[in-house]
């Protein structure tokens, strides 16, 4: 069988790369060849030719390897760039412990135009994600996008499930309030994040705001930016994480996010009338029931009040 025809024309090509490369030594090489050659058949050369000559390849070893020193520190540097590069790729998530979670979170906020947020009933994105996107976007006129994923209040089972796992795997520092969390509570929290949309996009002319809920109860929270994802749990003792933007981890973390909105209910928040700046018992039963999310008859007006306050006067659950 005959040999592909660029085998040859490859083989020339690494041949003439090759003697570019060490062309300091090929060149000693051929005088010292030349020399030897002339000097063992005849009687050409005078011996001050030849000691000329003999100079002559020992400076141009000299040269190669002055050439070859200098070469080396570049190639070590290269070779070191190279890992320091390959180990950054490979540190896809830092962890985030104490206080370097609400750093985290603030810096995820600067100069963003979108927020993806899955978890519980979104306590602290009620708290300072909420108000402080939109503040933002008011002041840089901008257009902001805001997706919301949380427990849906209208399945007693996912959130009778939601506050036992409260219950059960709340830190030390949570235990006192582990307590406090009941499917009412659950439930309350829910509906206070949904009523908090509603009240944040009628502020903002060119806020986009979507609210998912959810039946599949989540352990972990996700708070996705433009520049970064932080991943958060309940225990804020507990070590956490970041994921930058342009790390594949992230990518794979926006298409999960949207295929867990994909398979949650999506409230039409179109249909939400207006309210007052501080809505009333009765405008926050309306809109409820305009959204297609009716209160429990259960709820009483001190209920709906509480969920008032816990809408637009949430904690920050990272301040203690």
């Amino acid at each position: 069988m005959s040999a592909p025809a660029g085998r040859p024309a490859g083989r020339l090509e690494r041949t003439v790369t090759w003697v570019m490369r060490n062309v300091d030594v090929v060149v000693a090489a051929a005088i010292a060849l030349t020399i030897g050659l002339l000097d063992i058949f005849g009687d050409v050369l005078t011996g001050d030719v030849v000691s000329g000559a003999t100079l002559l390849v020992l400076g141009a070893l000299a040269i190669g390897s002055i050439v070859e020193r200098v070469r080396q520190p570049a190639s070590i540097q290269e070779a070191l760039a190279g890992t320091r590069r390959a180990l950054e790729d490979q540190a896809m998530v830092s962890s985030l412990i104490g206080s370097q979670v609400g750093d985290a979170l603030r810096d995820a906020r600067l100069h963003t135009h979108l927020w993806y947020f899955k978890g519980g009933t979104g306590t602290y994105l009620r708290a300072v994600t909420l108000p402080q996107c939109v503040a933002a976007a008011k002041v840089q006129r901008s257009q902001l996008t805001i997706k919301i994923d949380i427990v849906n209040p209208d399945d007693e089972q996912a959130c009778t499930a939601y506050a036992r796992f409260r219950q059960m795997f709340a830190g030390q520092r949570d235990a006192a309030n582990a307590a406090l969390w009941t499917k009412d509570r659950v439930r309350k929290e829910a509906y206070a994040t949904v009523l908090a949309a509603c009240c944040y996009r009628q502020q903002l002319a060119t806020l986009e705001i979507a609210v998912h809920l959810s039946s599949v109860v989540s352990t972990l929270r996700f708070d996705l930016s433009e520049t970064c994802l932080v991943i958060t749990q309940d225990d804020t003792s507990r070590t956490n994480l970041l994921i930058r933007r342009g790390q594949p981890l992230y990518d794979y973390y926006v298409t999960e996010l949207h295929q867990s909105r994909e398979q949650a209910r999506e409230l039409d928040l179109r249909l939400a009338p207006s309210l007052a700046p501080e809505p009333t018992v009765d405008e926050v039963r309306e809109l409820f029931e305009q959204v297609r999310l009716p209160l429990p008859r259960a709820f009483t007006d001190s209920d709906i009040g509480e969920v008032i306050v816990k809408a637009l006067h949430a904690e920050d659950p990272y301040r203690r």
